[in-house]
C-alpha cells in the first residue's frame, strides 16, 4: 500500500491548527470502551485488522484548505491524508481472532471509523468510514463493520457475462450507458440494452441513408474540429479541401468515400465504418477502419442548431478530419496510426484493457474474452467485451467465482464498503483528465495497464499518471470550473462534498451504478427536482426561503430546483443545451451539457463572466434564461 509521509512545514500555520487544535477533546469518556467488530459480506470476522478513529473536525478542518492536486499531496484524501499525519495520536484497536476490537478512553466528538486491514485479503475503508458519528453513539451499542474484499494478484477477468449468470438482480447494467457506449454497426451484443434510449443511433440512421458532407475552411490553430463541415455545397468552393460521403454499400456495410476537391486526379479512398462510439448522451461518432486499426470520424450532435454559428454547436461536427487530409500536400491521406482509437480512447471504455504494438506498427488493444462480447477485437478468435464490464469496478473475478459460498466476499471489491476517496477514484481514473505513461489521456501505467478498484489516490497517481489532470486549457478562465468534458471528478475533489466533517461523499451516492434507477445520468432520484439534493439537505426542502436568503431571488420556487444553481453545466461535450441569455450587445451567452461537480454557484462577478464577450463566457446561472425577469445582463 503505497502511504504518504508527512513533512511539518506543508500547508504552513493552518496546517499546525489543523494537525494539533482541531481534534482537542472537550471531555474523556472515562470508564467507557467503545466495542465492535469487523466483518466481510460473508460474516466472514476479518482478524489483526486496526480500526482508527478519525475525527471529523480534522476532516472539516483539512477541507478548508486549498486542495492540492499533485502526487503525494497532503489533503486530497480526506482519511488516509489525516491518518498519516496523526498515526502517532488517533485512538486505535486491533480486531482479534474473532473479529472484536475495543477502544477506551475516547474523547468526546465525532469520529469516522476507518479500518485499516492487517494484509492485503482485504481493503481499507469499511461501511463506518464515510459518515462521522458521535462518541456517544459509538458508545451506545456495539459498532460491527463490514470491509470490502480484494481481488488477489493471481485473480483473471472473466467477462459480464459469468457475472450476470450468479448476479441476475444488477441485469439492468446492461441498459447503462457505460455499457452501450461502443456498439458493432447493425449487431447489438447481447450485453447491451438499448431500450430506455429509442434516439440512440439518430445520427448514424442519417448515414446509413446517405450523407455527404463538405470539409471546409480550414484553421490549423483548433483542436479536433479544423473544418468547418457541411451537407450543402458551401458558397466558397475554393474554401473546400474534400468531401466525404457515406453510403450503404450492396454488402450492407456503412462505408465513406474520401473524394479531393482540391486535385480531381487524386484517387477517392473508401472506409467501413463498424462502429457506434456514443449515441446516449449529447454526440455519436463514428469509428471506421483502416487495416487492423480504428478511427473516430465526424460528430453528430442531436441538439445541434444549423442556424447557429458556432461550429461546435451545429448537428454535425468535425473531429480530425485532419487525419484525412493532408492540408501542406493537398492530397488525401490514411490517418496516422499513432492516433488509433486503440491508442488513443480505449482504456477507458474496455474492460482489462491491455496495448499491444505490432512489427508493423499498429496498436491492438485487447479486452477480456466474453462469450457475448460485442466483437473480436484483437483477432483472437474469441468475442471481447469492449465496454465497461462489472469487473471494471469489482475487479477480476476468477478467483471470487470459484471460492466456495461463504467465503467469496473477500475475493472480490464491494466499492460500497471502501472509503469514499477510495470508491470515488474508480470512477475518478476516467471522469478526470490525467496524462499516462502512453502521453495521452489514458491513464495507463507503464505496462500500459488500467488502475484496479480499490487503488488509493496517491498510488493512482504515482503509478498511472505523468500529468496528474487536466491542462489550463481545460477549465475556464477562473481556472476552477471545468471546461472541456470528462471532468466530474476533477471538480468533484474540490468541492465541499469530498472533504468536510459530516457525510464524505461518493459517487454513488448520487448515482445507480447497476442502472437500476429510472432517472437519466443514472440518478438515484429526478435531477430535474429538488429531491435529489432534500433528500440528504433536509433543511433546504424550502425552495422560496433557501434562495431568497442566498440571492434575494424572487422567482416562483416551482420554477427551479437545486440543479438550476448549484449543478452549472459549465463544460461542453455535444452541441450544449442551447442558448442562454442575450448580452448587452445582442449576442447570446451559451448553456453546455455536462454538470460541474463543484456545486458551488459561480457568481456573475465570475472572471470567466464578467466583462468576457457573451459567446465566449462560462455559462453561470445567471446567464441562464430562467433569470430573464430579474438578471441584468447588460452589466456583465
Amino acid at each position: 500500500m503505497m502511504r504518504k509521509s508527512w513533512f511539518g512545514g506543508v500547508l504552513a500555520l493552518g496546517v499546525l491548527a489543523w494537525v494539533v487544535g482541531c481534534s482537542q477533546p472537550s471531555a474523556r469518556m472515562a470508564d467507557a470502551a467503545i466495542k465492535g467488530s469487523i466483518e466481510d459480506r460473508d460474516g466472514v470476522k476479518v482478524s489483526n485488522a486496526t480500526v482508527w478513529l478519525i475525527p471529523a473536525a480534522d476532516v472539516a478542518a483539512m477541507g478548508k484548505t486549498p486542495i492540492e492536486v499533485k502526487k503525494d499531496a497532503k489533503n486530497d484524501e480526506p482519511l488516509e491524508d489525516n491518518l498519516a499525519a496523526n498515526r502517532d495520536r488517533y485512538l486505535k484497536g486491533k480486531s482479534g481472532a474473532d473479529g472484536t476490537f475495543s477502544l477506551g478512553d475516547v474523547p468526546s466528538g465525532k469520529y469516522f471509523l476507518y479500518v485499516e486491514p492487517g494484509d492485503s485479503t482485504y481493503l481499507p475503508g469499511g461501511d463506518k468510514s464515510r459518515k462521522s458519528i458521535t462518541s456517544a453513539e459509538l458508545l451506545a451499542a456495539p459498532v460491527k463493520i463490514q470491509v470490502s474484499g480484494n481481488a488477489p494478484a493471481d485473480a483473471s477477468y472473466i467477462g459480464t457475462t459469468k457475472c450476470l449468470s450468479c448476479h441476475d438482480e444488477h441485469e439492468s447494467f446492461t441498459g447503462t450507458l457505460h455499457r452501450l457506449g461502443i456498439q458493432v454497426i447493425g449487431k447489438p451484443g447481447k450485453l447491451q440494452d438499448f431500450s430506455r434510449f429509442p434516439e440512440f443511433n439518430q445520427g448514424l440512421n442519417k448515414l446509413m441513408a446517405g450523407t455527404k458532407f463538405w470539409f471546409h475552411s480550414y484553421d490549423k490553430t483548433r483542436s479536433f474540429d479544423k473544418y468547418q463541415i457541411s451537407n450543402k455545397e458551401p458558397a466558397d468552393l475554393a474554401s473546400v479541401s474534400f468531401t466525404a460521403t457515406f453510403f450503404k454499400d450492396a454488402d450492407g456495410v456503412l462505408k465513406f468515400r474520401t473524394e479531393n476537391v482540391k486535385d480531381s486526379a487524386d484517387p477517392a479512398r473508401v472506409y467501413p465504418v463498424e462502429m457506434t462510439y456514443g449515441g446516449g448522451l449529447h454526440k455519436q461518432r463514428y469509428l471506421f477502419r483502416v487495416g487492423r486499426n480504428l478511427f473516430p470520424f465526424v460528430q453528430y450532435n442531436p441538439a445541434g442548431d444549423t442556424t447557429y454559428a458556432d461550429r461546435a454547436r451545429k448537428p454535425w461536427r468535425d473531429y480530425h478530419a485532419d487525419w484525412l487530409f493532408n492540408e501542406e500536400t493537398k492530397k488525401l491521406a490514411n490517418p496516422p496510426q499513432a492516433k488509433s482509437f486503440d491508442k488513443e480512447c480505449a482504456s477507458c471504455h474496455y474492460t482489462n484493457y491491455s496495448l499491444a504494438k505490432t512489427a508493423e506498427g499498429d496498436y491492438i488493444a485487447g479486452s477480456v474474452n466474453d462469450i457475448d462480447g460485442e466483437i473480436d477485437i484483437d483477432g483472437d478468435g474469441k468475442r471481447n467485451e469492449i465496454n465497461m464490464g462489472c469487473e471494471t469496478c469489482h475487479g477480476p473475478g476468477s478467483v471470487h467465482e470459484k471460492a466456495p459460498k461463504g467465503t467469496k466476499s473477500a475475493s472480490i471489491v464491494s466499492p460500497n464498503k471502501l472509503a469514499a476517496e477510495r470508491a470515488s477514484m474508480i470512477c475518478g481514473q476516467c471522469h478526470s483528465r490525467p496524462q499516462g505513461n502512453l502521453k495521452n489521456d489514458q491513464p495507463v501505467n507503464t505496462a500500459n495497464r488500467m488502475m484496479l478498484p480499490g487503488t488509493s489516490r496517491n498510488a493512482f497517481l504515482n503509478q498511472y499518471t505523468t500529468r496528474e489532470d487536466a491542462g489550463p486549457k481545460d477549465f475556464w478562465a477562473d481556472g476552477l470550473h471545468s471546461k472541456s468534458h470528462h471532468q466530474q471528478y476533477t471538480d468533484f475533489i474540490k468541492s465541499s462534498k469530498h472533504r468536510n466533517g459530516d457525510h464524505l461523499v461518493a459517487c454513488s451516492d448520487c448515482h445507480d451504478t447497476h442502472g437500476k434507477s429510472k432517472f437519466s445520468h443514472q440518478m438515484k432520484f429526478n435531477s430535474d427536482s429538488s429531491e435529489s439534493c432534500t433528500s440528504c439537505h433536509k433543511d433546504r426542502v424550502e425552495m422560496g426561503k433557501h434562495v431568497m436568503e442566498k440571492a434575494k431571488c424572487t422567482v416562483a420556487p416551482e420554477k427551479i430546483t437545486c440543479s438550476s444553481c448549484h449543478n452549472t453545466k459549465t463544460m461542453q461535450t455535444g452541441a450544449g443545451m442551447g442558448k442562454g441569455m442575450d448580452g448587452k450587445d445582442g449576442k447570446n451567452y451559451w448553456l453546455n451539457d455536462i454538470t460541474s461537480h463543484l456545486y458551488s454557484v459561480p457568481l456573475k462577478s465570475n472572471i470567466g463572466v464578467k466583462g468576457v464577450e457573451p459567446g465566449k463566457a462560462m455559462p453561470i446561472p445567471y446567464t441562464n434564461k430562467c433569470g430573464a425577469a430579474c438578471h441584468n445582463t447588460s452589466a456583465l
